[in-house]
């Protein structure tokens, strides 16, 4: 591997990362599992980041891909796509807005560039409300939206962005608040910041924060933001990048445990729907995605092959309830998983729902973020044949575990007990 590994360093920019100090090759996998090129399994519990959402070399996602390549491969959205169309349909349907149009893109970084695009074309503003924490892409719009210090390289942007809170329940000036005294506060400081702005675009938030480790607000915290929101005419984005298609258990999308107050005016989505393969998207309602007023295409978004995989992967996750499977078994891995934080002095917090797991590591007896643990437990779990990710806000000092959703309760107990030998290995 070290000659692959030179290579890599060789050709690659050298702010590309990769986990571990020796990096791994990830040659083949089936089902929950995945080898390296030395022939070592591991359990995956990070699914190429929230991505190979059902599960590694399903049969019917591969067979999909396989039959669309023998026919054609790519025609591009100058052309009737049929796959592109059968799928725009079940995820109009699915993403609750009413008269939905969708657009599809090659990644959520896209997605969420697209979102912006529109909502700043709608509202002929560029202002924008983000989440303080928040992740929403590598693009240069996306990076100037995203509230997390460690993942955004400039602060150059035709955009202005400006930051409420809310994203993260219990860290912040409002954490010692009950809930309802947070989403209270949250609003109140929603409302004195639009008092200090001028026409803001729209409002971008992910129900459940990924790359800033996998915090929430309280159920209903956007439901009360809508309520202002609509006095003023602002949309609200909802970047369902990581949190949709069942991943939480509870719910098809994240909004829905905001959805006191409707839908969002526009959803991005990516990730989980390929499996794999690369596809994003943008669902919005008629009016906000057709205020363009110049043409606009995609060469890539709604490749044949990839909307086949997508069709494929989307229908074998309705049928085999892997919504319901998330929420059962992810109820299982997180009490297993709050059962060994319980011994653990390094662990202030697990969080999360269905499977979407977070896991906040501190130095022990203080509240301070301890990245450097984070990083010893990854190794230490890779060693014993268990690949999760990492992340967090100020210090990425969150271990995040988001398996495909097809994950067994065995499978869920083999990978709890693999990270609790990798919690007491890096004490």
């Amino acid at each position: 591997m070290s000659g692959l590994y030179e290579r890599h360093l060789a050709v690659s920019p050298d702010w590309l990362a990769l986990y571990y100090r020796h990096p791994i090759e990830l040659t083949h996998g089936e089902g929950r599992y995945v080898w390296d090129a030395d022939g070592n399994r591991y359990l995956d519990f990070f699914g190429g980041i929230l991505t190979t959402m059902t599960a590694h070399a399903l049969p019917e996602v591969t067979k999909a891909i396989s039959e669309q390549a023998g026919r054609i491969i790519h025609s591009s959205t100058l052309y009737l796509n049929r796959p592109m169309v059968e799928l725009a349909e079940r995820i109009a349907t699915l993403s609750g807005i009413p008269d939905a149009r969708v657009f599809f893109t090659t990644s959520g970084t896209e997605a969420n560039d697209t979102a912006l695009l529109l909502a700043t074309a709608y509202r002929r503003s560029n202002q924008i409300l983000a989440m303080r924490n928040s992740y929403h892409g590598r693009s240069f719009s996306a990076v100037s939206i995203t509230g997390n210090q460690a993942w955004s390289p400039t602060s150059l942007s035709p955009l202005q962005t400006l930051y409420v809170h809310g994203g993260v329940r219990t860290r912040g000036p409002y954490a010692e608040l009950s809930d309802d005294r947070f989403i209270r506060a949250c609003v109140a400081d929603l409302e004195d910041l639009l008092g200090h702005t001028r026409e803001v675009a729209a409002l971008i938030a992910e129900p459940i924060q990924g790359v800033g480790g996998f915090t929430s607000p309280p159920d209903g915290l956007f439901a009360a933001f809508r309520e202002v929101l609509d006095r003023h005419g602002i949309l609200w984005i909802s970047d369902e990048v990581q949190t949709g298609w069942g991943r939480t258990g509870e719910h098809f999308w994240g909004w829905q445990a905001h959805a006191g107050n409707g839908p969002p005016d526009i959803l991005t989505f990516a990730k989980g729907i390929g499996n794999g393969m690369s596809i994003g998207g943008v669902v919005a309602r008629a009016e906000v995605m057709n205020c363009l007023d110049a043409n606009s295409i995609s060469t890539f978004g709604g490749s044949p092959v990839t909307m086949a995989a997508g069709l494929a992967n989307l229908s074998y996750a309705l049928e085999h309830d892997l919504q319901g499977n998330a929420r059962r078994v992810g109820g299982l891995l997180i009490e297993r998983l709050r059962g060994i934080a319980a011994a653990s002095d390094a662990v202030r917090e697990v969080r999360g729902r269905g499977l979407m797991i977070g896991i906040e590591l501190v130095k022990p007896g203080t509240d301070e973020a301890d990245p450097e643990a984070a990083a010893a437990v990854l190794e230490a779990a890779r060693a014993g044949g268990l690949l999760i990710g990492k992340g967090g806000g100020h210090n990425t000092s969150v271990l995040r575990i988001a398996p495909p959703l097809t994950l067994t309760v065995a499978e869920a107990e083999e990978g709890a007990a693999l990270l609790a030998d990798a919690l007491r290995a890096a004490d």
